[in-house]
């Protein structure tokens, strides 16, 4: 049985996230979802109110899980018996990143890291951008699952 996490930060879940979550489910037996907690980050939602909305947005999945960790990914692999961390890339900039970070994951503990492109429809999504975008005002009805544009909209109503 093939193990895999997908790590984020998921502040919050975007359309192009679930795209990988989805695509990751049908390669894998078993997907964790896992959020990063990052205690010098201060992101728009907790981190329980991440993990619900993940939660949610991957509900009709039956092979995904969603857990958070703190500290070094390997040790969240090694400890969960992950043999694997599943990685969505939008573009070559995060092919940079995320090839320096499958390298260091890889020489500290042997973790592969398997790339999975995003969509075309999802290349330009970011969590950050779909963030700045809802609090000014603007749609992003189509770049969130229907139950996180409600939490954006409630979130940015009270600021």
């Amino acid at each position: 049985m093939t193990k895999v996490v997908c790590p984020g930060s998921f502040d919050p879940v975007t359309n192009g996230h679930v795209d990988i979550f989805r695509r990751a489910a049908h390669l894998f037996d078993e997907v964790v979802v896992t959020v990063l907690i990052n205690e010098s980050k201060k992101g728009l939602f907790s981190i329980e109110q991440r993990m619900d909305l993940l939660r949610e947005a991957v509900a009709d999945l039956d092979n995904v899980s969603v857990d958070s960790f703190r500290g070094l990914l390997v040790h969240y692999c090694r400890d969960h018996d992950v043999q694997a961390i599943v990685k969505g890339l939008r573009a070559v900039s995060d092919f940079d990143y995320e090839l320096q970070m499958a390298q260091m994951n890889g020489s500290l503990t042997g973790i592969e890291t398997v790339f999975i492109p995003t969509g075309p429809e999802f290349a330009y999504l970011a969590s950050s951008l779909v963030k700045e975008v809802a609090k000014h005002g603007g749609d992003v009805t189509d770049l969130v699952p229907a139950h996180v544009l409600k939490a954006l909209q409630e979130a940015y109503s009270r600021t």
